[in-house]
């Protein structure tokens, strides 16, 4: 269970290599956290070290499931194993691809294969952990969305519509558990220094360390707030953008 000051004893981290879900869960370590489950790729070459990772900042118990975004059908085996041990109280849903932007929407299968684990993938694993939570009648979602999806853009549209789809389900998704006593926090960070972002020619402004992403998504989680944005500045610049017509905006240089 979530403690009085907000502090879970299981969490799972579903994208279980990734730098920013790894900050999240190290950022709970730190308050007390016991029990953590990483979901990632059988054949991801940073399962180990990402481990390791968890038990140096404190784990007491760390158990890895193998789980890819794009095979729909083994999703529920994978949610199903992340539980066997008893509830888990957080859930992360850290996992995504990018790319070249100019490629992706040149190229149908590297788009498509963006838009099953961004968005179906996401949408899979959120229906079933809401299927979870609803039956423990508690629990905790943070999922990374992303500013990219708020006002979609043309030099980085396929993966701004993949953003844009996952931002409105889960959002909605938090509606829904709301009257079962779960909840969902969305965050939309922006750039980010991680290897995500690595392929990035020039730093974005308000750029942040995934230490930073994960303390402002964890703050937000254990303050119930439904949504974040990292940094909080990034929410009066996207309101902004999302008032200027299609025709101005188009020109902008983004």
């Amino acid at each position: 269970m979530i403690n009085a000051v907000g502090v879970p004893q299981s969490i799972l981290l579903l994208g279980g290599t990734s730098e920013i879900g790894l900050a999240i869960v190290e950022e709970y370590l730190a308050k007390g956290t016991q029990h953590v489950v990483l979901a990632a790729l059988p054949n991801d070459p940073l399962r180990e070290q990402s481990v390791a990772q968890v038990k140096a900042a404190g784990a007491a118990t760390v158990k890895v499931v193998d789980f890819d975004a794009t095979a729909f059908d083994t999703h529920a085996a994978a949610i199903d194993e992340a539980f066997a041990d008893g509830d888990i109280d957080v859930a992360v849903v850290a996992f995504a691809l990018d790319g070249d932007p100019e490629e992706l929407w040149q190229n149908q299968q590297k788009a498509a294969l963006v838009a099953q684990v961004n968005f179906s993938g996401s949408v899979s694993v959120g229906v079933l952990l809401g299927q979870k939570f609803k039956a423990q009648g508690h629990g905790q979602i943070i999922a990374m969305s992303s500013v990219a999806g708020e006002r979609v853009r043309r030099s980085n549209f396929v993966y701004g519509a993949t953003k844009a789809g996952f931002d409105g389900f889960y959002l909605n998704l938090g509606e829904a558990l709301e009257p079962y006593g779960a909840s969902v926090t969305v965050v939309r960070p922006g750039m980010a220094r991680t290897r995500f972002s690595a392929h990035v020619a020039k730093e974005a402004p308000l750029t942040l360390d995934k230490e930073q992403v994960a303390k402002i998504a964890v703050d937000a989680a254990i303050a119930g707030k439904p949504l974040v944005w990292a940094p909080a500045p990034f929410r009066f610049v996207m309101m902004g953008l999302k008032a200027v017509p299609r025709p101005l905006f188009k020109k902008l240089p983004i």
